[in-house]
């Protein structure tokens, strides 16, 4: 993580506040203004400066800010398809060349039809075709509270071209 980051779909702020505790500009936005109410109280409550908006992130350009990392843990894969290529658009508004951009999500290899829809690979690359490098795609685990193993998971980089 380098430079001024921002968690998109932040939830309560705490990729964030992470962020932020380690000596970042950091900004979260989220689209549920309680989310965004919780995130604020617990950087006043740990003494941390970060901004947190209420916003929808398929308009990341309303920031009027740009960012060398963004953070995305759980929200790419609740979009659909038109909303996803959206999503990338939005991300390159605010991503200068060489910015990274890294995301978590459900994977499909997760079995059980609970939760998130199943993100495949290949929707990982197609959706940052045009203007990206995926610089890795690994499978991992997400912890989630009603499976004590997690969930699968893929973590993907991307750097903006």
């Amino acid at each position: 993580m380098t430079g001024v980051v921002l968690d998109v779909g932040c939830g309560t702020g705490e990729h964030a506040l992470m962020a932020a505790a380690a000596g970042h500009d950091a900004v979260g936005v989220d689209l549920a203004a309680a989310a965004i109410a919780t995130a604020e109280r617990k950087a006043r409550d740990r003494g941390l400066t970060a901004r947190f908006v209420v916003m929808n992130a398929l308009e990341l350009d309303r920031l009027d800010q740009r960012f060398d990392t963004v953070l995305d843990c759980g929200l790419f894969h609740v979009l659909d398809d038109a909303d996803r290529a959206t999503y990338a658009r939005s991300l390159a508004s605010v991503i200068p060349s060489g910015g990274r951009y890294f995301l978590l999500c459900f994977s499909d290899e997760q079995p059980g039809d609970w939760g998130p829809r199943r993100i495949r690979r290949d929707e990982i690359t197609a959706s940052f075709a045009a203007g990206w490098h995926v610089d890795s795609i690994e499978p991992t685990t997400i912890d989630v509270n009603i499976d004590p193993n997690g969930a699968r998971a893929w973590l993907a980089a991307q750097t903006r071209t």
